[in-house]
C-alpha cells in the first residue's frame, strides 16, 4: 500500500538511519581495535608501522614472528601482514586505486541505502552497514599506515589435493590468503545484500501474482 510507513524510502525514516550508523559504528570500531591489538600482542611484542617507510619500499615485511594458534585444529591462526591489496591480497601495489575506489563506493552504498532501499528492508540496511565498516576500516589504513593490517591465517598448513596449486601462483595452501575483520564484514554484507535483494524480487514477484489474481477475481464477479 502506497500510504504503509514501511514502503517509505529509508532516508526519510531515523529508525532506518539509526540502524545503518549503528552497524557501521559498532562494525568499524571492532574493526580498528582488532588491528590495534593483534599489531601489539601477536608478535609478543608491539609492532610499531611507520607510513614513510612501508610507502617507500615496496619490498618491506614485517619482523617474522611464530604463529599464534587461535582455533586448534589449524582451523585459524594469527599472523600479522601488510597487505597493499585489496580483500586477500589481491592487486598489489595500487593503493591510490583502492582508496579512490572505496570513496565511491562508499558514496554509492549510502545514495543505495537513501534511494534504493524502504523502511522495511532492515536486512539491506544492516548489509550497507557491514560494507561501510569493512571499506572505511581498510581506507584508514592505507590513508595512515599505506597498507592494511592483516592477521587472521583460516586453515594453515592443510594444502590442496594431488599437488595443485592456485592458478598463476606457487601456493598450495587450500587457503593461504591472510585477511582482518573489515574483510569479514565486507564478504558478510554483501552476502546479506544479495539474500535480502533476492527476498525483495522474491516478495514482490508474489504481490504481482496476487494483485493479477485480484483483478482476474474481481472481473470475472463483475461479468
Amino acid at each position: 500500500m502506497a500510504d504503509d510507513p514501511r514502503e517509505r524510502l529509508a532516508w526519510r525514516n531515523p529508525w532506518s538511519w539509526a540502524t545503518l550508523v549503528a552497524v557501521f559504528v559498532c562494525g568499524l570500531a571492532f574493526d580498528l581495535w582488532s588491528k590495534y591489538w593483534a599489531f601489539r600482542t601477536i608478535a609478543g611484542y608491539p609492532v610499531e608501522l611507520e607510513r614513510e617507510r612501508i610507502l617507500g619500499d615496496p619490498s618491506f615485511h614485517l619482523p617474522y614472528h611464530a604463529r599464534v594458534v587461535a582455533i586448534p585444529g589449524d582451523l585459524l591462526d594469527f599472523r600479522l601482514v601488510l597487505n597493499h591489496g585489496a580483500v586477500f591480497g589481491i592487486g598489489q601495489h595500487r593503493r591510490e586505486l583502492f582508496i579512490v575506489f572505496t570513496l565511491v563506493a562508499t558514496i554509492a552504498a549510502i545514495a543505495l541505502f537513501a534511494r534504493g532501499t524502504r523502511v522495511r528492508m532492515t536486512a539491506a540496511h544492516v548489509a550497507i552497514g557491514l560494507i561501510l565498516a569493512g571499506g572505511i576500516g581498510n581506507l584508514y589504513d592505507r590513508i595512515v599506515y599505506g597498507a592494511v593490517r592483516d592477521f587472521l591465517h583460516m586453515l594453515p598448513h592443510w594444502q590442496l589435493p594431488f599437488g595443485w596449486t592456485w592458478p598463476g601462483t606457487s601456493m598450495g595452501d587450500v587457503f593461504p590468503w591472510v585477511f582482518n575483520i573489515a574483510d569479514v564484514m565486507l564478504l558478510a554484507g554483501m552476502a546479506v545484500f544479495v539474500i535480502a535483494s533476492w527476498r525483495e524480487d522474491r516478495r514482490a514477484r508474489i504481490e504481482e501474482l496476487r494483485a493479477r489474481a485480484a483483478a482476474g477475481s474481481g472481473a470475472a464477479q463483475s461479468t
